[in-house]
């Protein structure tokens, strides 16, 4: 529970920070986009409760000063580190959201797909299904990078694509990104 309130402490002062040195009487084009969660902060490790050692839920997601001219938003989860840290094979995808409202400012914990703003559609992750799947590594501790991004246009409807399909959709079209890494090993 003090990891979890220590947690809290930290992202209250990186937002302090941010507030006080960063976006502070800056204009609205000078502000960059932001991605947080309550559950982890940046390169901290992720919550038992969101990997398939715990309930494989998804952790609870923020996101601030998107673009004035974004039409939507992209949400991509992945591990460049699988199968092993030490020897990467390959990036392993988590979750796949597009055409997410930029009206949206985030997701609550363990979001079921009926919950997602309206307008949002699923891609496929490399379980082959939609849907949020957790950190579950064989080996080693693995990075999970929680990536937003805002587009100039609201994508048409891709069906459930992979994360390649939906990024080639993207090309040309990103306004603005932000990062949220998380780390996990299996005890």
């Amino acid at each position: 529970m003090f990891a979890i309130g220590r947690r809290r402490i930290a992202a209250v002062i990186a937002l302090f920070i941010g507030v006080a040195f960063g976006s502070a009487g800056a204009g609205k084009e000078d502000m960059v986009m932001r991605l947080t969660s309550t559950a982890f902060a940046h390169h901290a490790e992720i919550p038992r409760v969101h990997t398939c050692d715990g309930k494989n839920v998804s952790p609870p997601l923020a996101w601030s000063d998107v673009p004035g001219g974004a039409k939507s938003l992209v949400l991509i989860v992945d591990d460049p580190d699988a199968p092993d840290p030490d020897a990467p094979k390959m990036t392993w995808v988590h979750w796949v959201l597009y055409n997410i409202p930029p009206s949206a400012s985030g997701f609550a914990q363990g979001i079921a797909a009926r919950d997602l703003p309206a307008g949002t559609r699923e891609g496929l992750n490399d379980w082959k299904r939609t849907g949020y799947g957790g950190p579950c590594p064989p080996i080693g501790q693995h990075r999970y990078f929680h990536k937003l991004y805002a587009l100039d246009v609201a994508l048409p409807d891709l069906g459930k694509p992979a994360k390649a399909a939906l990024e080639k959709a993207m090309q040309g079209h990103v306004l603005a990104q932000a990062e949220l890494v998380g780390t996990y090993r299996r005890k």
